[in-house]
């Protein structure tokens, strides 16, 4: 049984996920100030702090100010106990329910209820169960109404007044899911089943060196890898990608031991292979053809974050403190941090990598080109790509050159059902495609 102190609390700068019934939404905890919207309902969040995860807490009415949509309400957040979450049913004490819904007439007046009527409820601060309980009494069918129609009334309508918030940390899973709701987009269409492939297909643990290139998935990809490697392990993580600063918003919100996190080593793919192969003396000029992208790091312009990620990497030039320097003058400056990651991670290219982990927005056939010679024999290589016809030209590519054998291209199709007595069903809403993998070993 875990004890009080391994329960992991809410703390300044972590990121939260607040969950409002089936919503999901990812926050930043990074201030006292902070605050949270959820549709038209503002959340101050200093009442978190210190906070189990996993807590439930009810939203109280403090302002309410108007808007061009509507009333924007903001509230506090009161802790609260799970016994207050009883369904409305329970709390209503409904029994009583019709044979089936033949006579009754959707014509709009069942409900004898104004919007002002209900408005000036929830001015005047009243729970959710109270508003259902009038509005259930001022309904001339709710009793006519089948058990099934009668939860699904209910369950509309406690969506429309839920007052309780619970506070998750975050997950791959939950963070994925919010991801993929939000904007597919920015996680270039990976979804969960997809996400679990890659991981299984590239083989990553807690031992070993494995690389990966991705073009943007807000951080996913890298903190999937990583939190597969686990804390406290020997594996390593060279995180190759086409900017100046790395995608790492999912990476932070896990929180992982630091440790774990110097583990993963953001490199820029052109400024590292240039590294790689030319080194400090620049002995070696021919590179594996790569096409350039306008955002390859300059030697001579220190990394900075852009506004979209502003924490993604910390600023390289600082002024130094005065205990740094000696009689209080500045001490000479070391190099721009990109250079010493890229000195990290090519003394890993040469000793060679376990897998291949490649999920390009871009043709992959020139990255793969530039990549597959730093793997080892034997070892596996995953591609992912939202287009089949690019797969396709990489699968008879590979094939000729011999480079990679069992070549597979799969494209996942994923139904989600609902699960409910005498009524099992797909779900309406589903997404017809999640992109292509393309999976193989290295031959030498």
């Amino acid at each position: 049984m875990a004890t009080e102190e391994a329960i992991p609390r809410i703390q300044l700068g972590d990121y939260i996920v607040i969950q409002r019934q089936k919503y999901t939404k990812l926050q930043k905890f990074g201030s006292l100030d902070t605050t949270a919207t959820l549709g038209k309902e503002t959340l101050e969040l200093k009442s978190l702090l210190d906070q189990p995860y996993g807590s439930t807490f009810k939203m109280c009415v403090k302002e309410t100010k108007p808007g061009k949509r509507g009333a924007q309400r903001q509230h506090t957040l009161e802790l609260c106990s799970e016994t207050e979450l009883r369904s409305t049913r329970e709390v209503l004490g409904i029994s009583s329910s019709g044979a089936d819904n033949r006579d009754i007439c959707d014509d709009g007046e069942a409900q004898t209820l104004k919007p002002e009527d209900i408005a000036q409820l929830r001015e005047e601060g009243n729970d959710s169960s109270k508003i259902i309980e009038k509005l259930v009494e001022n309904s001339k069918t709710f009793h006519n109404r089948t058990e099934y129609s009668q939860e699904k009334y209910l369950l509309k309508k406690e969506k429309k007044y839920f007052e309780f918030v619970q506070i998750r940390q975050p997950t791959i899973r939950l963070m994925l899911d919010i991801f993929y709701r939000q904007d597919s987009e920015k996680v270039m269409g990976i979804r969960v089943d997809t996400l679990s492939q890659i991981i299984s297909y590239s083989g990553v643990c807690g031992f070993g060196s494995y690389l990966l290139y991705e073009s943007g998935t807000n951080g996913l990809l890298p903190a999937a890898m990583l939190n597969s490697i686990g804390a406290g392990t020997e594996g390593t993580l060279v995180h190759m990608h086409p900017g100046n600063v790395p995608q790492k918003q999912a990476l932070l919100a896990l929180k992982l031991p630091l440790e774990q996190q110097q583990r993963c080593i953001s490199v820029n793919l052109y400024s590292v292979l240039r590294e790689f192969y030319q080194g400090e003396e620049a002995k070696v000029t021919e590179i594996p053809a790569v096409e350039p992208s306008e955002s390859e790091p300059q030697e001579t312009q220190p990394e900075t974050p852009t506004e979209e990620q502003p924490e993604a990497v910390e600023p390289i030039t600082k002024k130094p403190k005065l205990d740094e320097s000696k009689n209080g003058r500045e001490g000479a400056k070391g190099p721009p941090r990109w250079h010493l990651e890229n000195k990290r991670a090519t003394a890993l290219m040469h000793a060679e990598f376990d897998s291949l982990v490649v999920a390009a927005k871009e043709h992959p056939s020139s990255i793969l080109h530039a990549l597959l010679p730093l793997v080892k024999p034997s070892r596996p290589v995953v591609v992912f790509s939202t287009c089949k016809e690019l797969l396709q030209e990489t699968f008879m590519e590979l094939k000729t050159t011999g480079k990679v054998t069992g070549l597979h291209l799969t494209s996942n199709w994923l139904r989600t059902y609902q699960i409910l007595p005498n009524r099992t069903h797909p779900e309406v809403n589903m997404s017809g495609n999640s992109g292509y993998l393309l999976t193989g070993y290295t031959l030498r």
